[in-house]
């Protein structure tokens, strides 16, 4: 199958290949004179004597390629708003591929008066084209924190289609999909478990951050793995002049960032580091035990090995450990509630720009890891591990008029687990698992005007699987069309899921997770259709509408029971998701606000056998615990008197959950039982499954801060933020065999400082 794979690519790019005897291309990497980082979306324009007018933007390696260019003399700009516009007199000779490195120099001037207006896929919280989203580290200083180091949790739970376990948990379910069905990749690395107990923290926080997309679902073929959504996460390159850094302390972590030259203008370091000061900090101030501890470290070298070749290796560590359902941590009892997660990723990535040859060229190789446990730390009652190492390429093949992306890429997976009965048809053992498969995508022009222009984007992906004889065959497509003001937008495609995460969710807040190949034999499915609408009436406001539905197929869910505590069989499950989000953003002047508003329905239909006996035939439908059906997000950030003003306020409608009518004494009549001798064991009696709804979610944050300046390179900025301010009580977890709750945080002063140098 894979050699089948490989030649039809080759066919398709050799079919679609450029005949370069008679036009030259140029490209080349733009960057930040000042401290050697790529500059993305930078405007390249070739212009003649005469009417020729060809331009690129720059991706996020600050890759430009101007392929289907006559011979001739040209003149070149590249411009970018905050740089000032580089300008050449370029002779091209037919057939030439014409290497052409640059750099900008940042200024204060207004622009030059050459601009090619590229695709504006994710700028703010309105920019939104068929579900996918771009999110930058100054939108996430937008949004309140107790903290100075910024995160990308926070800004994600502003999103409409997501739906947050709330301020504890670090769980995100994207429209209607599991938090196993998120793929997050942090330049090009899987990460498993990407957020902190702590619902304001990821593992990555926003000072290391070059642009994170986000797709809410429909996205092209060069993803696969996930049924949901990705989250595809580049990280900057360290500073290639000089050194630099900042530390900050706050009531929840303390946090530090290095980065600097190993070899001036060639390689660079960036790392960071944070830890939870919460038992100093935020424990203290709420007079409350919070029993978490986390942290994370992060560490990146990158290299310019020679005009046409880029080099990086990216690692990244994190741990969290946790008591649910317990307001003491002293207490030994609370201890087998304890969640422990792991995460390790390490990665290489290589991108070339090949002399002979119009094609960019990315090679990644990776390893990634996450252990996740219940229980005593030193002897967990349940535990699970998983392991990819992973080998890809990606390759773009510069064409006149429109670009064709093609990649391969081959996985080992080992996954692990002891869970001790938690899922009786699951053994505790170890499996191993090959995948390997490519894609195929394009982005063609159909219409090209001055008013008007429709871009549509086909795709392909092969999944397979030679372990379990599997293959899967997977076509997207993507449709944006632009018309003035307006933007018209549509997706679709069909996603596979081989590796599923598998939860106890009947107590709300359950958050051990252990990972496994489709238990039931049937590979998870999702086909998602999107649609949206944006305009741009002003150039201060934007408004966005978009709706969404996903069929699910094939998935694996508990099986209803209440014996013994915790045993749960899989079954199979259907499942649907309908929703549809309104986004509407002001920027004027000092204000910077956005209100948006998300509805969604999720349902599941279980098949179980038992089920046609308690519910009649077809099977049971239900709302699973995260089908929110209302959400709201209100953010505003005013600049004033050198002070930043910071206001969210935030609301959910109530969860889906189990309630327990009571309780009684079960034996299981499993051989001769002295029925006045033998205890029994306590069972729950439930009502209809998942019947009641939590309350509603909400909550006011606000944070201020002032920055004081020393010198040219020295800044102090100090915070003073206040996190839930009308110190609502939100329920985070709920133990429906001992009826107890955990909260959700209440209300929390905070004063927190940051020393940039």
């Amino acid at each position: 199958m894979m050699r089948r794979l490989s030649l039809l690519l080759i066919i398709v790019v050799l079919g679609l290949a450029e005949a370069r005897g008679q036009n030259a291309v140029l490209r080349g990497f733009v960057t930040d004179r000042a401290d050697g980082q790529p500059i993305q979306g930078v405007n390249v324009v070739l212009t003649d004597e005469g009417d020729a007018f060809l331009g690129s933007a720059s991706s996020r390696d600050g890759v430009f390629a101007i392929s289907g260019i006559p011979p001739g003399r040209y003149f070149l700009a590249a411009s970018f708003i905050g740089y000032s516009t580089h300008r050449d007199t370029l002779v091209l000779e037919a057939g030439e591929i014409r290497p052409y490195n640059f750099a900008l120099d940042i200024t204060s001037g207004v622009l030059g008066d050459v601009l090619v207006e590229a695709e504006n896929e994710g700028a703010g919280a309105a920019g939104v084209a068929a579900g996918i989203q771009s999110i930058r580290p100054r939108d996430i200083q937008l949004i309140p924190s107790p903290d100075l180091s910024g995160d990308l949790a926070s800004y994600l739970a502003t999103l409409p289609g997501v739906v947050s376990s709330g301020d504890q948990g670090g769980q995100l379910f994207i429209r209607g999909g599991e938090p196993t069905q998120n793929q997050v990749l942090l330049d090009g690395i899987l990460i498993y478990q990407p957020f902190h107990l702590i619902g304001f923290y990821s593992a990555i926080p926003s000072a290391i951050l070059n642009v994170s997309d986000v797709y809410a679902g429909g996205f092209g073929a060069k993803y696969g793995g996930r049924m949901s959504s990705v989250i595809d996460i580049s990280t900057r390159n360290g500073n290639k002049q000089r050194f630099s850094g900042e530390f900050s302390a706050a009531p929840f972590i303390s946090a530090g960032l290095l980065e600097g030259p190993l070899i001036k203008g060639k390689v660079s370091f960036l790392m960071s580091g944070r830890f939870d000061v919460i038992e100093e900090g935020a424990a203290r101030i709420i007079d409350a035990q919070l029993p978490y501890a986390f942290n994370d470290q992060f560490i990146k070298v990158h290299a310019i090995a020679s005009e046409n070749t880029r080099i990086s290796v990216t690692g990244l560590r994190s741990y969290d450990r946790g008591i649910l359902g317990a307001q003491t941590a002293a207490d030994a009892d609370s201890i087998k509630n304890q969640v422990t997660w792991k995460n390790d990723a390490i990665g290489a990535r290589y991108v070339m720009l090949p002399t002979n040859i119009p094609v960019e060229a990315e090679i990644l190789v990776s390893l990634s890891t996450i252990e996740n446990s219940f229980g005593p730390e030193a002897t967990p009652s349940r535990h699970s591990r998983a392991r990819e190492i992973n080998a890809s390429a990606n390759v773009t093949h510069f064409n006149p008029g429109f670009d064709i992306e093609w990649g391969m890429y081959f996985k080992f997976n080992q996954l692990d687990s002891e869970l001790s009965g938690l899922f009786q048809d699951l053994n505790d053992d170890t499996e191993f698992i090959s995948n390997a498969g490519g894609y195929v995508q394009t982005e063609m022009p159909v219409i090209e005007r001055d008013d008007m222009d429709l871009t549509v984007e086909p795709g392909l992906r092969l999944s397979s699987f030679p372990s379990k004889g599997r293959n899967f065959l997977e076509p997207r497509a993507r449709l944006i069309f632009n018309y003035g003001m307006h933007q018209l937008s549509a997706a679709a495609g069909i996603y596979h899921q081989e590796f599923v995460g598998l939860s106890d969710r009947r107590d709300a807040g359950d958050v051990f997770t252990a990972w496994t190949s489709s238990p039931t034999g049937r590979v998870p499915q999702a086909i998602h259709f999107l649609g949206g609408y944006q305009i741009n009436p002003w150039p201060w406001l934007t408004v966005a509408l978009e709706g969404f539905y996903k069929d699910l197929e094939q998935l694996s869910v508990a099986e209803w029971t209440s014996f013994p505590r915790f045993t749960i069989r899989i079954q199979p499950a259907t499942g649907t998701v309908r929703g549809a989000d309104a986004r509407i953003e002001v920027n004027a002047g000092p204000f910077y606000g956005f209100l948006n508003y998300g509805y969604s329905k999720v349902e599941y239909v279980a098949q179980q056998t038992e089920i046609e006996y308690w519910f009649g035939p077809g099977g049971y439908s239900y709302s699973p615990p995260h089908d929110r059906r209302h959400q709201a997000n209100a953010v505003g950030s005013l600049n004033f008197g050198g002070f930043t003003l910071n206001v969210r306020w935030q609301y959910g409608s109530g969860l889906p959950f189990s309630e327990a009518l009571g309780f009684d004494e079960f034996v299981l009549m499993d051989g001769p039982k002295d029925q006045f001798e033998e205890p029994g064991e306590t069972r729950v009696l439930y009502a209809y499954p998942y019947g009641g709804r939590l309350p509603d979610y909400h909550r006011l944050d606000i944070s201020a801060e002032y920055k004081v300046e020393f010198g040219a390179e020295t800044a102090l900025t100090v915070l003073a933020s206040a996190t839930n301010s009308y110190d609502r009580t939100n329920l985070f977890y709920i133990d429906l065999f001992t009826l107890e709750r955990l909260d959700q945080l209440p209300f929390i002063p905070a004063l927190g400082l940051k020393l940039e140098f």
